[in-house]
């Protein structure tokens, strides 16, 4: 058993936040995150002064805690390997294709790249087995940093339950230039979302800055003291009175995560079917409603302007033409 104290800085503090805190520091080359630790601890192979603890026990000075490091290596080492992605034969929908770059409509319910709690079946996967997808791009020779294949030729991602259009680099020169495109805000994106209510309006502008939202860490807020630009443009396409719903055309000149749906929640006409975001359930949708309908960007090499449409998805069609 690995043995240390508790420092002056740490006392008062949770016990598994300590240890975590301690390892990560001794071994910054092992995937040691706070779950495994508190697995260990709630397993009793972790000890507190030579007896069991609760997870949430705060710890004194000088306390004596006592952790198994060949199960935390064993642990991490399988945990590792757990997050590297691995082809999956899941079928792809390719709008267009060539040797730099794919265009796929990215179907509601897939996850993009492996995360915390899905680590099969995304997007990453299929491109893993995907005959066009040049594997050797995931293993570029100048870094020994894993971290890139968890994320291979992924530009810009999508929400699981959003569907729509999705542009993926095939090589490392595409992503880079690709990239680069999306940080200067070059690659314009169109999204259609079916939201809450009549918009009297025919179209706004929404510019208000986003950051994680302070109370629940999975969701995102308005956050005007703290929060990153964010700006978002609509259009109303359709209003359905008898319904209480709008169809809007949506184009967000900034990519903060949830952008749309914190965009559109704010002004009172949240995205059907989010409830993330206080939208309504409706009768035949089962996510969110809203999908990415096209992207235009300058192709990496041929440096010709392309723009790419994904139809409109059976669930939200059926929706709006019953």
């Amino acid at each position: 058993m690995y043995e240390f104290r508790v420092s002056l800085e740490d006392g008062g503090k949770r016990v598994d936040n300590v240890t975590t805190k301690h390892l990560v520091s001794i071994k910054p080359e092992l995937e040691i995150s706070r779950s495994l630790i508190q697995d260990m601890i709630e397993k009793g192979k972790a000890l507190l002064n030579g007896k069991i603890a609760k997870v949430g026990h705060k710890v004194k000075i000088d306390d004596k805690i006592e952790i198994d490091l060949e199960e935390i290596e064993r642990e991490s080492a399988i945990e590792h390997d757990r997050k590297i992605p691995k082809p999956e034969k899941i079928k792809l929908d390719i709008i267009y294709e060539d040797k730099e770059i794919l265009v796929i409509n990215k179907p509601a319910g897939m996850v993009v790249h492996p995360a915390c709690g899905n680590y099969s079946g995304t997007l990453v996967n299929a491109l893993l087995n995907y005959e066009g997808f040049l594997t050797k791009f995931n293993k570029p020779k100048d870094t020994n940093d894993e971290a890139h294949l968890l994320r291979p030729g992924i530009v810009h991602r999508l929400d699981k339950d959003t569907s729509g259009v999705m542009l993926v680099a095939k090589t490392g020169v595409a992503h880079r230039k690709l990239s680069k495109q999306l940080k200067n805000r070059a690659i314009s994106k169109k999204y259609i979302a079916v939201v809450k209510g009549i918009i009297d309006l025919d179209g706004g502008f929404i510019n208000e800055p986003i950051s994680h939202d302070k109370k629940n860490r999975i969701k995102m807020a308005i956050d005007r003291e703290g929060g990153k630009e964010a700006r978002t443009y609509y259009k109303v396409i359709l209003r359905n009175k008898e319904k209480n719903f709008s169809v809007l055309e949506v184009i967000p000149k900034t990519g903060r995560t949830h952008q749309i749906r914190v965009h559109l929640s704010h002004i009172g006409h949240p995205v059907l079917g989010d409830i993330l975001y206080n939208g309504p359930i409706v009768k035949g949708l089962n996510r969110q409603a809203l999908h990415a309908k096209s992207i235009g960007f300058i192709h990496p090499t041929k440096n010709t302007a392309m723009e790419f449409s994904a139809r409109i998805p059976s669930d939200v069609n059926q929706f709006l033409n019953p």
